[in-house]
């Protein structure tokens, strides 16, 4: 009989123990996506302006073979059973490729391949490179209610596998689309490639690492391009902004974006980034130099490695010299 109690009792609490875990999965939020009630389609343009100037990131700025410029843009309107790339995440095949080469082939097709599979992608868009680190480009991108994230990457050139983009920004507000997006973009790491430098040869990670944003501080490695210690925060490198278009009488309006006539609408101050002198490590002291009796001098010396620039800490003295020992006769 005690042991039909203690079955009995064992039941009971397994039976508990369901309906509050039936309870808790009943109250979890449905995903942000699959409650948008907006209209139909939403047609928007985008513009990405590179920010990448030598007064804003004067450390190794890439001033020729390559300079510094932007690859093309390459983007996806989406659901969230997709990610073109994630923070924290290792990078597809595909991303790698378009990371390190600037290449979306690959990319593009396991885009098209998500979309065929599970039916998460909407549409793909792109938007010419860049030949300087600064300028504009742009393309017109079209959404859906159950399509409504949108993600981008834009290779940062020259750079061993760095890149600028977004991942999975929601363009739709439960029964409305957002009329505008203006983000700052910083730069990532793809974590396949073992560069420290804009100019860095190819060295592969292995093995892989995930992606990850660069900041001021990390990589803390002084060799490091985007390396500013004494700056909280990287100025922006780029900017994104997403404009809603609006639908004419006979739907939405075919001709290309007037970037020049959109410019004027996004704020493209460039801020000045200190960059203090840094030097080498002191030579050793050089022989003594005198005559016997009489005290001599020697030298040592180091050379400047990085010139200052946009006000930072100037360089010190490259000579030193002080007086011999008195018995220290040559």
């Amino acid at each position: 009989m005690e042991n039909l109690t203690a079955v009995s009792s064992s039941y009971r609490i397994i039976i508990a123990l369901l309906f509050t875990v039936l309870s808790f999965v009943h109250c979890l939020p449905i995903e942000e996506d699959s409650v948008c009630t907006a209209e139909e389609l939403a047609r928007y343009t985008i513009i990405f302006t590179g920010k990448w100037t030598q007064a804003s990131f004067p450390k190794q700025y890439p001033l020729f073979r390559p300079p510094a410029q932007w690859s093309s843009l390459l983007g996806a309107a989406h659901n969230s059973d997709y990610n073109m790339w994630k923070m924290n995440e290792f990078a597809s095949n595909g991303m790698r490729d378009f990371a390190e080469r600037g290449e979306p082939w690959a990319l593009m097709k396991e885009i098209e391949a998500a979309g065929e599979k599970i039916q998460s992608i909407h549409g793909i868009f792109s938007a010419p490179a860049i030949s300087t680190g600064t300028g504009q480009t742009a393309a017109d991108l079209e959404v859906h209610p159950r399509h409504p994230l949108v993600s981008i990457a834009v290779r940062i050139v020259p750079s061993p596998d760095w890149f600028v983009g977004i991942d999975s920004l929601n363009l739709c507000e439960k029964d409305h689309w957002k009329q505008k997006v203006s983000l700052d973009l910083f730069p990532y790491d793809a974590g396949t490639d073992s560069g420290f430098t804009f100019s860095s040869p190819n060295f592969a990670t292995i093995p892989q690492d995930p992606v990850t944003e660069i900041t001021a501080s990390s990589p803390s490695h002084p060799a490091n391009s985007f390396y500013y210690p004494k700056l909280k925060k990287l100025p922006p490198i780029a900017r994104v902004t997403m404009i809603k278009v609006k639908r004419g009488k006979l739907g939405f309006p075919p001709p290309q974006p007037n970037v020049t006539a959109i410019r004027n609408e996004i704020d493209d101050s460039v801020s000045e980034t200190p960059l203090d002198c840094e030097t080498s490590l002191w030579s050793s002291w050089g022989l003594c130099r005198g005559t016997c009796g009489h005290l001599g001098t020697k030298r040592r010396t180091r050379y400047i490695r990085l010139q200052p620039a946009n006000n930072g800490l100037p360089c010190p003295e490259l000579n030193e010299e002080k007086e011999c020992d008195p018995d220290n006769c040559v």
